[in-house]
């Protein structure tokens, strides 16, 4: 992958800043998607870093400041980027933000097959670096000749997948897995334009042995607001385009916004 940018608090980055990080763990991020130099649910990635910077350092980068150093990254690259804001705090001191853009990501196209993996992340609230698991997980799916994977806690309860939210369909609502996860940006749009849009849904514990009941399933993330799931462990659907549809239309209502 080729970089337009690395900016460290809003100016290019030098080796001699970045060499630390590189053997660093402890820092969390957020990634999305710009397009013409906008990008939706801005205030979603604001606040997770917000929140996540006061769990993890006690004190966060002001909201203007963090805009203003995804501003100046994106001056030096095109307008259609992928983008990850990393926020870390050297040597325990102000937490400092580290932004990169490069070629804009697009999703699978699906339908996809998920293995069933019991794995609970630490801290699950928090957008955090270190998950080596999550890619071992995924590589370890493949090896099975699935796609990907999706994880359950020690309940049985579904969470997420290894870089995805799931959503669920029952026919006629919109299903959450409810259990302790992270709550992912594109999950937040369209949760929100689901209920402008007078969609029903819901959060509801949901467990492998309540897959027969359910109509579809798709995995979102910050590229995409929903892939098909046709298969996940031994349970699979019938694709279902009209839960699909209805997911890129909420998206797409979400109006997006410049740094």
């Amino acid at each position: 992958m080729s970089f337009f940018a690395v900016h460290h608090n809003g100016r290019p980055a030098t080796a001699e800043e970045l060499a630390p990080l590189a053997f660093a763990g402890y820092a969390h991020f957020t990634a999305m998607q710009v397009r013409d130099g906008r990008v939706r649910g801005l205030d979603l990635h604001l606040d997770r870093l917000r929140t996540a910077s006061a769990e993890l350092f006690g004190r966060a980068v002001p909201d203007d400041r963090v805009r203003s150093y995804l501003r100046s990254a994106l001056a030096a690259g095109p307008a259609d980027v992928s983008l990850t804001a990393t926020v870390f705090s050297p040597a325990g001191e102000e937490p400092e933000v580290l932004v990169r853009t490069g070629p804009p990501a697009t999703a699978p196209s699906g339908p996809l097959t998920l293995a069933i993996t019991e794995y609970e992340r630490f801290l699950p609230e928090v957008k955090h670096v270190g998950e080596v698991a999550k890619t071992y997980l995924h590589r370890q799916a493949l090896a099975q000749d699935v796609d990907d994977a999706a994880f359950v806690d020690r309940r049985g309860r579904f969470t997420e997948a290894t870089i995805w939210n799931l959503a669920f369909w029952d026919g006629t609502a919109v299903v959450w897995p409810d259990a302790p996860m992270l709550r992912g940006t594109t999950m937040g749009i369209v949760a929100r334009q689901l209920d402008r849009l007078g969609v029903p849904q819901r959060a509801e514990e949901l467990t492998e042995a309540d897959l027969p009941g359910l109509a579809g399933a798709v995995v979102m993330n910050s590229w995409t607001p929903g892939v098909a799931v046709r298969r996940l462990g031994t349970v699979a659907w019938p694709e279902a385009p009209s839960f699909v549809d209805l997911l890129h239309r909420a998206y797409e209502a979400e109006l997006p916004t410049a740094p």
